[in-house]
């Protein structure tokens, strides 16, 4: 049955505060409504002659930084079918922001997300594909799912090449996923290559594109995951960046300042009339809780009829 959650504004970014379980149950009810929408059964209005996706971004604070400055990105996520708080201080960013709003004292973590996916649709028709990563790490995350969730359905892998991708690899790319009938596809290729991604293999195909980070990493158990009470604190990052100081402290540097003047900037504002709902009005929610959108920008790879 549809999830529903309240929508809110950080950073210019539409951002559905859902909890851990009704993140994991909107997207495998997002998955069932792409499986329809491929077989023809849905009765939403537009839903078979479109046959357009839904992408799911984590967005954390580095997420929301780059989008800030980065007008495509930004664009990409304010038509996304679905964002998620992935990181404390974007929870705690949208509680200062929205102080009128019920909303959760928790992010929604992409390692959980990921796990939390797989347990519902264990022994159901749900199809996963996991595409990112290196060959390693993804066979390493493909065995701990199997051993973890032997009753999930993985249809394909892919470690897609680091460079840019030409046009028909990209067509393989999508000829591969449709023909594995996926419903669900996990995207790890890292903010924001991934959020791109995901948003153009759902104009492309009627899949579940989920931008999950580092996540195959973390289950893969290539990288360790920083202790619980550093992630329930907004400290995660401190960790990871003792983990890997060469290539994160840029991001980390400029990246966390940028957040934070971007919230002193958004609260500074005078605050509207139903602000609380993301920007696009309230028609962004239908009675079924899921985020209308239009694409603002046009799809980079034509579509694959299924």
């Amino acid at each position: 049955m549809p999830v529903t959650a309240p929508v809110v504004e950080c950073l210019g970014v539409p951002i559905t505060a859902h909890t851990r379980d009704s993140a994991a149950r909107h997207v495998v009810h997002l998955a069932g409504r792409a499986r329809e929408a491929r077989q023809g059964l849905t009765d939403e209005p537009g839903a078979s002659g479109s046959r357009r996706g839904s992408d799911v971004h984590l967005s954390n604070a580095y997420t929301l930084a780059l989008a800030d400055r980065d007008p495509r990105l930004r664009g990409i996520l304010r038509s996304a079918s679905l964002n998620l708080p992935d990181g404390q201080p974007v929870v705690w960013a949208n509680r200062l922001l929205h102080p009128t709003a019920v909303l959760p004292s928790t992010r929604v973590y992409g390692p959980d997300l990921l796990t939390d996916v797989f347990a519902l649709t264990e022994h159901t028709e749900v199809n996963h594909y996991l595409l990112g990563s290196t060959p390693q790490v993804l066979d390493a995350l493909h065995r701990e799912l199997r051993r973890r969730y032997p009753g999930a359905r993985i249809v394909g892998t892919c470690s897609p090449p680091f460079r840019p991708l030409h046009v028909d690899e990209r067509l393989r790319q999508v000829e591969q996923i449709r023909s594995a009938g996926a419903d669900i596809v996990w995207v790890g290729l890292g903010t924001p290559k991934q959020d791109r991604w995901a948003a153009e293999l759902c104009d492309a195909l009627p899949v579940v594109a989920v931008a999950v980070g580092a996540a195959f990493d973390f289950v893969a158990g290539n990288k360790p995951q920083a202790p619980h009470w550093m992630r329930h604190n907004g400290l995660e990052w401190l960790f990871r960046l003792g983990c890997e100081p060469r290539r994160l402290w840029r991001r980390y540097l400029f990246g966390n300042a940028r957040f934070v003047h971007g919230v002193v900037r958004q609260a500074s504002r005078p605050m509207r009339t139903g602000s609380a709902v993301a920007a696009g009005g309230p028609d962004r929610l239908n009675p079924g809780g899921l985020v209308r959108h239009r694409r603002g920008t046009p799809a980079r790879i034509p579509e694959v009829r299924p």
